[in-house]
């Protein structure tokens, strides 16, 4: 069964960081293309970043440079790590396994002003 697990979300003031972590099961992300989405209440899902199989990356123009998508294929992980962040990055942030576009719940990220 192919399961995506967020964690790491929460409450930061702007300027600050954060990491967050997406546990994949049932499929193996070192043959799959992966990524991050964000969805702020009333706008519709953004693509925020993505990574291949073979490591290659991809940005959205409003993270560029501030945010970084990483995996861990021993621990069958990804991550987002954000720096920088703006109010305007508030946001429900899912994982995804891009090929069949399973998401996972998603963990929410709170940035105050």
């Amino acid at each position: 069964q192919v399961q995506l697990v967020e964690s790491g979300g929460g409450l930061v003031q702007a300027g600050g960081s954060l990491r967050l972590s997406c546990a994949a099961s049932g499929f193996t992300i070192s043959l799959n293309a992966m990524g991050w989405f964000r969805q702020a209440p009333g706008k519709a899902r953004e693509f925020v970043a993505s990574i291949s199989s073979g490591g290659s990356t991809f940005y959205g123009d409003s993270v560029k440079g501030r945010f970084t998508i990483s995996k861990d294929n021993a621990k069958n992980t990804v991550y987002l790590q954000m720096n920088s962040l703006k109010p305007e990055d508030t946001a429900v942030y899912c994982c995804a396994r891009l090929s069949l576009g399973v998401f996972g719940q998603g963990t929410q990220v709170t940035v105050s002003s």
